[in-house]
C-alpha cells in the first residue's frame, strides 16, 4: 500500500525538523559561541547578510525563530554588550533600525568562521557534494515558496 501524499509530507517534514534538533544539540554542544549563544549570533549573522547590515525589528524578526518581544530585549542585551545600536531608520525617520556595529561584525566573523566548520564536518561530513547541491536546492525551494504564500497572504506582491 502506497503512502498518500499527506504521509509523505509529514515524514519529510519530521525527517527535516529532527535533522535540524540533531544537528543544532551537536553545533551549541560546542564550546565555539563565547561571549554569546546561538541566538545571539543567528541575529548578528542575519544583520551581517543585510546588504546595509541594519534592519528594521519586524524584518529581523521574519528571519528569527523569536516572539519580536523576545528579541526586542535580545537586542537590548546586544546593545548593551555593544555589537548592535539603534538608529532612525533613514528611509523613515518614524522607524528604528538595528545596526550590526564593527565590534558585532568582528564577534560574527570570529564565531561564523567556527561555526563554518562545524557545518563543513557535521554536514559536509554526512552528505557528498551532489546530495549538499540537492539539499540546497530543496530548502531554498521550500522556504521560497513558503515566503512566497506568505507574501501573498499578507497582500504583498
Amino acid at each position: 500500500m502506497s503512502r498518500s501524499r499527506t504521509e509523505a509530507a509529514v515524514d519529510a517534514w519530521e525527517a527535516l525538523f529532527r535533522s535540524q534538533v540533531t544537528l543544532m544539540r551537536r553545533f551549541t554542544a560546542e564550546d565555539i559561541w563565547k561571549p554569546i549563544g546561538v541566538r545571539e549570533y543567528d541575529v548578528l549573522f542575519t544583520l551581517s547578510s543585510s546588504p546595509t547590515r541594519a534592519l528594521r525589528l519586524h524584518e529581523l524578526n521574519e528571519e528569527i525563530l523569536l516572539s519580536q518581544p523576545s528579541l526586542s530585549r535580545m537586542c537590548d542585551r546586544l546593545t548593551a554588550m555593544g555589537y548592535v545600536v539603534r538608529q532612525s531608520d533613514p528611509s523613515d525617520r518614524r522607524g528604528t533600525v538595528i545596526c550590526l556595529t564593527e565590534a558585532g561584525a568582528d564577534l560574527q566573523r570570529s564565531i561564523g568562521r567556527k561555526h563554518a566548520t562545524q557545518i563543513a564536518r557535521l554536514v559536509g561530513g554526512a552528505l557528498d557534494e551532489v546530495e549538499l547541491a540537492e539539499l540546497d536546492r530543496l530548502c531554498t525551494k521550500l522556504r521560497r515558496t513558503q515566503a512566497g504564500l506568505r507574501n501573498t497572504q499578507a497582500g504583498i506582491e
